[in-house]
């Protein structure tokens, strides 16, 4: 599993913090149901600017160890927190988006999802559907819940795994900060890599403090040496 950590290694801001404004407006201001009911279009203007911010940015060492990962494992199931397509940019692609995907967008009223859809900075228009409804990033807002189907693939993969790497994620969003903890009660062998310590630290098997592009690939030399 993944969180911002990874994508602050790739120059994306984490948007928590002292990266949590934007002209003087907080994520929390931004980023829910209501913003967007109540100013659509600046809800909008944020999401152009953080599209492209991310489209400028590359994927890290550490998406790439995961992509040999994949590779190396049959049995193998990416969860990431994170909506900015670097993974499968890497090279991914048994990828669970538990928060969606900001180059996605679904319309407001039916519901209909467009994939992979970049908003022009350009056209001042409010991006609709073919029903007539606002079109919105299709992400996981606060206040909202985690795709049904995406929560139930990963508690049915988290059934069945051996061993669980978490890197550069909190451990304080929920739902996925109680992965951690389903995966001790399951007996997985647990691993965290992470700059700083998370409420989950003391009750993994090992946790190692430093940058998920340092570590990740260290793991997959050392996993192809002993083959």
């Amino acid at each position: 599993m993944t969180g911002a950590g990874v994508s602050a290694e790739s120059g994306i801001p984490t948007f928590r913090g002292t990266d949590g404004l934007w002209k003087n407006y907080s994520v929390q201001d931004l980023a829910t149901p209501h913003a967007f009911k109540r100013d659509p279009g600046l809800v909008w203007d944020w999401y152009r600017w953080r599209q492209n911010i991310i489209l400028k940015a590359q994927p890290n060492p550490a998406h790439y160890a995961i992509v040999e990962l994949e590779r190396m494992f049959e049995r193998f199931l990416l969860l990431t927190q994170n909506v900015d397509n670097l993974h499968y940019r890497a090279g991914s692609r048994k990828v669970l988006e538990i928060h969606g995907n900001i180059f996605r967008v679904r319309c407001s009223e039916c519901g209909k999802e467009n994939p992979f859809t970049c908003i022009d900075e350009s056209i001042h228009e409010l991006p609709r559907c073919d029903c007539g409804g606002l079109l919105r990033p299709d992400v996981v807002w606060f206040g909202e819940a985690i795709p049904s189907r995406v929560w139930a693939e990963s508690l049915d993969y988290l059934n069945t795994a051996q061993v669980a790497v978490f890197c550069g994620t909190s451990g304080v969003v929920w739902p996925a900060a109680a992965i951690p903890g389903l995966a001790k009660e399951l007996r997985i062998r647990t691993i965290e890599i992470n700059l700083e310590p998370t409420p989950f630290s003391r009750t993994v098997d090992v946790s190692i403090m430093t940058r998920a592009g340092e570590t990740l690939p260290r793991i997959v030399n050392a996993l192809s040496a002993a083959e």
